[in-house]
């Protein structure tokens, strides 16, 4: 099976919210022998600059020492990092521009930061759009995580047949040897039928290609039963899907998607494509 992913770039502040996301992405680069970019994004607005600035000079010291401070934690993991500093008014903006640019098919990235209501409940703001607009595969990081170790966890939209997903899943376990689990999520009995037989479907085709996996359905929230099946299995990576097949509804992150970044204690990995495959 082929390596998941060959073009890592890190988003990055480099505050101690990025903790998590930086320590991920030196893990595996390291793990998987890989390059490492990063982008580090600092706000700027040039006619508010133009009349005071003192305050650019002050942002650009900050940028500055900053991605210093990036550069050298780094290296005290061994890893050659090829940082650029970006600015712009919307920072997920030139977190977006970058992935584009440098052809990442995995941005890794904080799970939310110190502005705004939203970043208090579950995702931050900026990392929402980011997910939302990135035309690669993210990966959210709580502030204090370890690379996955234990059990990689697939959940699946019942309403879609994510192929894609699924298959991102099986290559990141294959990739690391580690158990993979599917979960389907109904809200009642009725739908179980259906989604027991997506699931088989998927489960005989990972058998088929040597891909060992088991799976469950279960009926409830959505959400709840995705972080309680991620505690319970002691999974360390939970997959899902962007939601929505069409360009518009990937605007915005499916309201389940939110949910579970926001309350699961390990990285979640968003798939890129529509509805992640």
């Amino acid at each position: 099976m082929a390596p998941p992913f060959t073009r890592l770039l890190l988003a990055s502040e480099h505050t101690d919210f990025d903790r998590g996301a930086e320590a991920l992405a030196f893990a595996l680069a390291q793990r998987c022998g890989l390059p490492l970019a990063a982008v580090l994004p600092v706000t700027s607005n040039p006619e508010y600059e133009a009349v005071a600035p003192q305050l650019a000079a002050r942002t650009d010291a900050q940028a500055a020492a900053r991605r210093e401070a990036l550069q050298a934690a780094a290296g005290a993991h061994a890893v050659a990092l090829d940082l650029r500093v970006r600015r712009g008014a919307e920072p997920y903006a030139e977190i977006v521009a970058e992935a584009r640019a440098r052809g990442a098919d995995l941005l890794i990235i904080r799970r939310r930061g110190r502005r705004g209501l939203l970043a208090n409940l579950l995702v931050g703001e900026m990392v929402s759009k980011v997910i939302a607009h990135a035309p690669c595969s993210v990966l959210v990081c709580p502030r204090d995580v370890v690379l996955w170790r234990r059990r990689v966890l697939a959940a699946i939209d019942p309403q879609a047949a994510q192929a894609g997903l699924v298959d991102c899943a099986a290559a990141v376990a294959a990739e690391c040897a580690l158990p993979l689990s599917l979960l389907l999520v109904v809200s009642d009995e009725a739908g179980r039928a259906a989604a027991q037989a997506l699931l088989d479907g998927h489960l005989a085709r990972l058998r088929a290609a040597g891909q060992a996996a088991q799976g469950e359905v279960r009926i409830g929230r959505a959400h709840q039963q995705i972080v309680a099946a991620a505690a319970q299995q002691q999974a360390d990576l939970i997959v899902v899907g962007r939601h929505g097949p069409t360009r518009l509804d990937r605007a915005w992150i499916g309201g389940t998607a939110q949910k579970v970044m926001g309350q699961a204690e390990c990285p979640v990995l968003v798939t890129a494509g529509p509805a992640g495959g």
